[in-house]
């Protein structure tokens, strides 16, 4: 039995697995390649030089690999990359990537993305991400894994959202937001840490007292940001098992160009 509805159009030039299923209507271009255990659903347009992995599910209606909406894109030959068992609902559009960066919009693995979603030119999106129904990204945003971003959120160009952030309904994100923060609101205010999404994620007793430790520092304190990078430093030795978190949180503050939510 076929997988591809008759009614589909696929190119020749396209690859696809022979276990990929293609719903009626959809159109996919000539350089688009899909793994298996893949399912493209109803009226989707998927375009471009556009990889994407094994066991995702696109529902209904996306558009996928278009060219940018970059007034400086030329015709250049950029990608879209999209890892493992996604889920893509409906009406998401998510677009090529740039020369003025890295060539590559890119989507990671296990990701949760609503009905809506816009995913513009040169983002990069880990893993485990959940976006929900009409999230924005602008261009050249970066979200780490675990991060949790409200429905009607936009999030300016080149800003970046941390490993286990929450983002809230309707937010307006224009600094970067540090891993495990909850922030939300316009203007963007931290609210917290994520505890619930941590406890989640079975994070330990230690690691969790580091985290709020963390935020202390960051905004409890009056600390200039070098200051508490210094004080946020000194908990890998005071709490080993919390080194790793650490490090993500010094990183993440010392790659800062925008600055961050505080």
């Amino acid at each position: 039995m076929t997988r591809i509805h008759p009614t589909a159009l696929v190119d020749p030039g396209a690859e696809l697995d022979a276990s990929v299923q293609v719903g009626p209507y959809a159109v996919i271009g000539p350089r688009v390649r899909i793994g298996a255990g893949s399912s493209v659903g109803a009226h989707c347009v998927i375009e471009g030089r556009t990889t994407i992995g094994r066991d995702n599910r696109i529902f209904q209606f996306a558009s996928l690999g278009a060219v940018p909406q970059d007034k400086k894109h030329a015709g250049e030959d950029t990608e879209l990359v999209i890892g493992d068992r996604n889920v893509v609902r409906e009406f998401c559009t998510f677009n090529l990537g740039t020369v003025q960066d890295a060539g590559a919009t890119r989507i990671g693995d296990d990701n949760w993305i609503m009905a809506y979603v816009h995913i513009a030119h040169d983002c990069q999106v880990g893993n485990q991400t959940t976006m929900a129904n009409n999230t924005t990204l602008a261009g050249h945003v970066q979200v780490g894994d675990w991060a949790t971003i409200g429905g009607l959120t936009g999030v300016l160009q080149r800003m970046r959202i941390g490993a286990h952030a929450m983002v809230g309904f309707a937010s307006h994100v224009n600094k970067d937001v540090p891993p495990f923060m909850t922030v939300d609101g316009h203007p963007l205010a931290v609210r917290g840490v994520n505890l619930v999404g941590l406890r989640r994620r079975d994070f330990s007793a230690a690691r969790l007292a580091a985290i709020r430790e963390m935020h202390k520092l960051l905004y409890r304190q009056g600390l200039t940001l070098d200051e508490a990078r210094a004080g946020i430093r000194g908990l890998a030795q005071a709490t080993p098992e919390a080194a790793d978190d650490v490090a993500l949180m010094d990183g993440f503050l010392g790659s800062s160009v925008g600055g961050i939510a505080r």
